[in-house]
């Protein structure tokens, strides 16, 4: 896919998950500085994981000011228009669903192409989309919504491994593989969300 197509969406990922970190930082009440810190590690942390796994370094938020100033200003935003945005938490997660797809694509698409093997390349889309928002839980003081949330790293990895099974075909374009693979992961969040699914907990002793 074309580079200036992945940058693109690469922002557009970054903008939503820093919406996602701004609200939570508004819920929790925290300052203007607070809000705009969770906004910054939900919107560039993951990548910066995922691109330090990969050995590309200095990581893209690092080298490109775009991230984070994208990410600062959409933490502004949403501290300064809060009830609009935390009012509309269903909307906000259904944006958050978008870019869980187009992370998870784009770290597949990163690995691949460093020639990563299957396991590779799907912990790259895997945390290159969740790693963000974990951070942003455990400075929450909460266990991560990835191991609790209805379809979340499991939507990922499905898209991953599409993506995987998509480009062992010759004739089909990295274009097409992206974009399945990230419709897949917003597809499966999209209805986990609206059926409510949820995989299943052990049970414990005594429990029926």
């Amino acid at each position: 896919m074309h580079n200036g197509i992945i940058y693109a969406l690469d922002l557009f990922g970054t903008m939503i998950f820093a919406i996602t970190g701004a609200v939570k930082g508004v819920r929790l009440r925290l300052d203007m500085l607070g809000v705009m810190v969770f906004a910054i590690t939900v919107g560039c942390a993951g990548g910066m994981v995922r691109d330090c796994l990969l050995g590309i370094t200095p990581v893209a938020a690092f080298t490109d000011s775009a991230y984070v100033i994208v990410s600062a200003i959409t933490g502004l935003v949403v501290f300064f228009a809060a009830p609009k945005f935390v009012g509309r938490w269903r909307v906000i997660i259904h944006c958050d669903a978008i870019g869980l797809g187009v992370f998870t694509a784009i770290g597949v698409e990163k690995a691949a192409l460093l020639g990563l093997g299957v396991v590779g390349q799907v912990l790259s889309g895997v945390i290159g989309a969740v790693g963000g928002g974990v951070l942003r839980d455990v400075f929450s003081k909460e266990i991560p919504a990835v191991l609790t949330s209805d379809f979340y790293a499991t939507a990922s990895i499905i898209g991953a491994l599409l993506y995987i099974i998509l480009e062992q075909i010759p004739t089909l374009d990295n274009a097409v593989c992206f974009a399945a693979s990230a419709a897949c992961v917003i597809l499966i969040r999209f209805y986990a969300i609206r059926k409510n699914l949820k995989l299943p907990v052990a049970r414990m002793v005594g429990e029926k």
